[in-house]
């Protein structure tokens, strides 16, 4: 059940030369955006997702809530939440916490000190410290990143820490598809899974263009074989 959750992974990080040429200029990352999903498992109610990125000054904070539909609503409310700050290169999380139903030992966190080039991650109180890699993400934050560095090549390759450990993901991406039929029609650019970290899942993105690339569809198969998909059904941008 542990990657039934997992639904708003992405990763933005250049590293080959550009094919997909956006014929308009970067767009200005927007101050709040307000975003509700509705996730299915092989067709059927699973999940709806709250999230909300907001941003004052040089500092953001990502709130996210899943919420189970159904005999998933037994495991309780899914939170996430990341801290940090803008930059010129996006966002650079300074605290991320995932929080599973009300146990408070299911709580993990990770707390990124990027002047010393550490990444500490806790789990049941018990603290884990590696190297912190260049334009590392957490969960809650890598969707967004997208915001600020629009995907640009034809693979893409990022550092994402779960609260537990670091997984490198890589996706290829792909040109702008049709309009995907998702709130009235979205153009879309498609992100394929390009090789799979250890524990990892098969995941496909399509992210909406002209919407400040937020993530408009997702689709994984979980550890038990299900077809999970997530569709955005409320957009709000300020």
């Amino acid at each position: 059940m542990k990657t039934l959750f997992l639904l708003l992974l992405g990763l933005v990080a250049a590293t080959s030369a550009p094919i997909v040429a956006l014929s308009a200029p970067q767009l200005t990352a927007p101050q709040k955006v307000t975003v509700v999903y509705e996730a299915t498992r092989d067709g059927k109610p699973f999940a709806k997702v709250n999230e909300t990125f907001s941003r004052d000054g040089s500092h953001y904070r990502i709130e996210s809530v899943t919420s189970g539909i159904g005999v998933y609503a037994l495991l309780g409310k899914r939170h996430l939440t990341s801290d940090g700050e803008v930059t010129a290169h996006g966002l650079k999380p300074h605290h991320f916490e995932l929080q599973q139903g009300d146990n408070s030992k299911k709580k993990v966190t990770a707390d990124f000190d990027w002047e010393g080039g550490k990444l500490t991650m806790t789990v049941k109180s018990k603290a884990n410290t590696v190297d912190l890699e260049p334009e590392t993400q957490d969960l809650a934050s890598f969707p967004y990143q997208f915001m600020f560095q629009p995907p640009a090549a034809d693979e893409i390759v990022m550092p994402v820490t779960t609260g537990k450990r670091v997984r490198t993901y890589r996706y290829q991406v792909t040109r702008p598809e049709d309009k995907l039929d998702v709130l009235g029609g979205l153009k879309v650019i498609k992100l394929a899974n390009a090789g799979k970290d250890e524990g990892d899942d098969d995941k496909e993105f399509w992210l909406a263009v002209d919407k400040h690339f937020v993530p408009a569809r997702i689709v994984l198969r979980d550890d038990n074989g299900a077809r999970i998909e997530q569709v955005l059904t409320s957009l709000s941008i300020e």
